[in-house]
């Protein structure tokens, strides 16, 4: 038994005097944004469409180079009939097997297609483009949900902070109580009252624990880190006042946001579509040279004179001219697939406009709440010095000092919350307007 409480308390020892293992990082949020887009799996992966769409380009201009093609075909022919005659004339005799060698070698070159080369040409390239856009679409997509994962941490342990604070109150509150209760100026009940209260702030402090740990953890996959890495958030600046009015703030982001871009892209792709269409309508061009090897004798390197070589040059010009009455209906839906787009982009703007005005009026509200807040605690302050002055008297009772101290201690929490919320507030602001670019 003995040897069993040593060796637990040793264990126990070794527990309590072994450094933690867990890294602590301090981040600023522009550190915190950088270090996410750099280790961003999702931005990873819309890099690769990119160059897949790359890859896609080049392979409609490698349509533009000629086409080459070769072959070599080797024939062994038993001949089971060795004699023919044709007519009346005299029957000849036919060897008893025959090997030829052949080949041929062909180069092409397309010259005029209707331009139907140049129009998927600069549609891929367009589309391309819209690549590219989906990337710094989904950059700020990944940008604003670090900053709100940042901004969730820092709430927590804002929060917390306050939370430590006041159970330091709480604790001289319950200290000064007992000694009331040693002098006889209050009762068992009215000490009771303040440790309940400082359970309840345990309690609290115990739940933000619990949450800071899930929003940690979430963070840390948010920006690549190891998963026992523990966060930090630096100070965060005040809150940027509005600079703009709404209808500058529109127009920022009907110039600004990527999906506009992107329409604006795929009505240009819609507007060659029809005219690679209507192109089927014109006759097409190629030239091309051939050169054939023919060599009868059997043998692969044949003597002088046993084998033919002969070379063509020559040109088609070709025309489907049942597109005159076929390629309207096709034209037609080209021109409804581009109208589309035109309708969407309408769509579009709207949505973003109804984005833009409520993230706006989210923001104006929330600098708004904070001057309130602010009006709130100072007031909650002087009433809970007023409340403790009189139940320092005797004149307040303990349920109207812990009400006061609670009201204060409240009011502190909702603060904190208050402005991460406006910065919060302000960053998706600047996200509905397309302007999360910086970093």
């Amino acid at each position: 038994m003995i040897n069993k409480f040593v060796g637990a308390s040793l264990f126990l020892c070794l527990a309590l005097n072994t450094p933690d293992m867990a890294q602590e990082r301090t981040l600023s949020l522009e550190e915190a944004i950088r270090l996410g887009l750099d280790n961003s799996k999702q931005l990873k992966l819309s890099r690769t469409r990119i160059d897949e769409a790359v890859a896609q380009y080049n392979q409609v201009k490698d349509r533009v180079l000629p086409t080459a093609n070769a072959s070599v075909a080797y024939n062994h022919a038993e001949i089971l009939n060795d004699k023919f005659q044709i007519g009346a004339g005299e029957p000849f005799n036919l060897p008893a097997r025959s090997d030829a060698y052949i080949g041929t070698l062909s180069l092409q070159q397309l010259v005029f297609q209707g331009n139907k080369l140049k129009f998927a040409k600069l549609s891929t390239e367009l589309l391309t483009d819209v690549s590219r856009l989906d990337v710094e679409k989904n950059k700020q997509e990944i940008a604003y949900h670090i900053i709100n994962g940042y901004f969730n941490l820092y709430k927590v342990i804002q929060s917390q902070k306050v939370v430590e604070q006041n159970l330091k109150v709480i604790d001289q509150q319950i200290r000064q109580s007992q000694r009331f209760f040693e002098q006889g100026l209050i009762t068992q009940n009215e000490v009771l009252r303040f440790q309940l209260q400082k359970s309840n702030v345990q309690l609290t402090a115990l739940d933000l624990e619990n949450n800071r740990r899930i929003v940690n953890y979430n963070l840390d996959l948010l920006l690549g880190l190891p998963e026992t890495a523990t966060i930090q958030v630096a100070e965060l600046p005040g809150v940027n006042p509005l600079n703009s009015d709404l209808a500058q703030y529109v127009d920022t982001a009907l110039a600004a946001r990527e999906e506009l871009k992107q329409n604006t892209l795929r009505t240009q792709v819609a507007e060659f579509n029809i005219k690679s269409t209507k192109a089927d309508l014109l006759p097409t061009l190629g030239v091309g040279a051939n050169m054939y090897y023919i060599n009868p004798s059997g043998k692969f390197i044949p003597s002088a004179n046993r084998f033919l070589a002969p070379v063509t040059l020559g040109a088609t010009v070709s025309w489907n001219m049942a597109s005159l009455w076929t390629n309207k209906n096709k034209v037609a839906e080209a021109t409804i697939q581009k109208e589309e787009t035109l309708i969407n982009k309408g769509i579009l703007e709207d949505q973003v406009k109804s984005e833009v005005n409520t993230d706006y009026q989210n923001y104006t509200k929330a600098v708004q709440r904070i001057g309130i807040l602010q009006t709130s605690i100072a007031q909650a302050r002087e009433n809970d010095k007023i409340l403790e002055s009189k139940y320092r008297n005797n004149i307040a009772s303990v349920t109207d000092r812990i009400d006061a101290n609670t009201q204060l201690f409240q009011s502190e929490i909702n603060l904190e919350i208050a402005k991460a919320d406006a910065m919060l507030a302000y960053y998706t602001l600047l996200k509905s307007t397309g302007n999360l670019k910086q970093y």
